[in-house]
């Protein structure tokens, strides 16, 4: 049993790898991707930066030139090239960050020259600006921001961590609620089997035992018969109850492990001894007697094999507020913490013979009822184990 649930473990975990590097690789290549248009973004306000440049250069050359064919030609490419920028935020500013163009931004009515400077700070920690040489000493800057399109696709990385974070979610729940169904139709259809099952021979037990007693047989013989058959109609009615709402009322919880454990002590090794430390005042919760006595009778078996029918187990029953806690704890060979939560697991063992149904049916029951809850108090390995039941106080108001 334990191979199938390493076995889904594992598939658990290579579900999970397998999300993880399709989130990285998706990563890097919208990474590569943003990273190569801001190389061209760049460029182009490399290329826009030289050919304002050249057209200063061009206004402010004393010497008169010959208009040619082809110099009229380079400056429409070039003046083309300064008008195609609609999508790259820019401003251009002189030695006194007094603004001399602008491109793609809107600006404010009012607040101006405050708006600006600020515009300018915060592009200069984007990117290092753009420096004109316009001769003798005079330089003019120009600051750029990323475009719109490059500002999405830097968001685009934690838009995917996002979504396959959700599909990893949702997918863990979806399964997590199919198998819980499963195993629930399972438990119900074990249970109510086993239950139809037992009814059979339970009823012929009766009826050999009332034959019996017209014979001439030792008395008590037949008292410890009738003992077993009742014990067997118990067993087949909690089964029963699996899968159905059982009947709540009222119950002393110190009362109840107080006559399972008596029970459960003529049935185990004699070198296994059972104290009971009952709190000083009755622990009333809403439960169903005949389950809560599984629970104990099951917690119980579990802490016998853990000490390899040897040792002492423990029940301590405190009141703390509106709650109650149930504290048993044996002296076996302990639980590694990374199994705290996988023993509650169907089909978890560590018997070569085992089902691994126990603390299942045990977690069920017991979160079944309200406020109902348990687990692994604390643990050593070859020291002993601690279980804690948390249930809700009952109160008559």
């Amino acid at each position: 049993m334990n191979v199938i649930y390493d076995f889904r473990q594992y598939l658990k975990y290579l579900f999970i790898v397998v999300a993880m590097l399709i989130a990285i690789v998706s990563l890097l290549v919208s990474d590569s991707l943003i990273n190569k248009l801001a190389e061209e973004e760049h460029q182009k306000m490399e290329v826009w930066t030289e050919a304002y440049r050249i057209i200063i250069a061009q206004e402010t050359n004393e010497v008169t030139l010959i208009q040619t064919k082809e110099t009229a030609d380079q400056m429409k490419l070039i003046l083309k090239v300064m008008e195609n920028n609609t999508t790259i935020p820019m401003i251009l500013y002189d030695d006194q960050d007094n603004v001399i163009a602008h491109r793609n931004i809107d600006v404010p009515e009012k607040g101006q020259d405050e708006f600006f400077r600020k515009k300018i700070a915060g592009f200069k920690t984007k990117h290092e600006p753009f420096v004109v040489d316009l001769g003798e000493e005079t330089y003019h800057y120009l600051c750029y921001d990323d475009s719109v399109m490059l500002k999405r696709l830097g968001m685009y990385p934690y838009v995917q961590l996002l979504v396959v974070f959700v599909f990893i979610v949702i997918s863990f729940l979806a399964l997590a609620s199919t198998k819980k169904a499963e195993q629930n139709k399972v438990w119900v259809g074990l249970s109510k089997e086993t239950a139809h099952q037992l009814g059979t021979p339970i009823s012929s037990l009766i009826a050999w035992i009332e034959y019996l007693k017209t014979k001439d047989i030792d008395a008590a013989y037949l008292k410890e018969m009738e003992k077993d058959v009742k014990r067997l109609e118990m067993i087949a009615d909690r089964f029963s109850k699996i899968g159905s709402n059982p009947n709540l009322q009222p119950l002393d919880v110190n009362d109840a492990i107080c006559t399972s454990c008596e029970y459960m002590q003529t049935r185990v090794s004699s070198k296994v001894s059972i104290t009971t430390r009952l709190s000083g005042e009755p622990a009333l919760t809403l439960m169903n007697e005949s389950l809560f006595s599984w629970v104990v009778e099951n917690l119980t078996k579990n802490a016998v094999d853990a000490m390899d029918g040897q040792g002492s187990i423990i029940w301590q029953v405190i009141g703390k507020g509106r709650k109650i806690w149930i504290d048993v704890t044996d002296t076996g060979k302990g639980i590694p913490k990374s199994k705290f939560n996988s023993i509650f697991t169907p089909g978890y063992t560590t018997k070569t013979r085992g089902w691994g149904l126990g603390l299942s049916l045990v977690k069920r029951i017991v979160e079944s009822h309200p406020g109902g809850k348990i687990y692994v108090r604390n643990s050593e390995i070859g020291k002993g184990t601690t279980f804690r039941i948390e249930l809700r106080k009952y109160t008559s108001r």
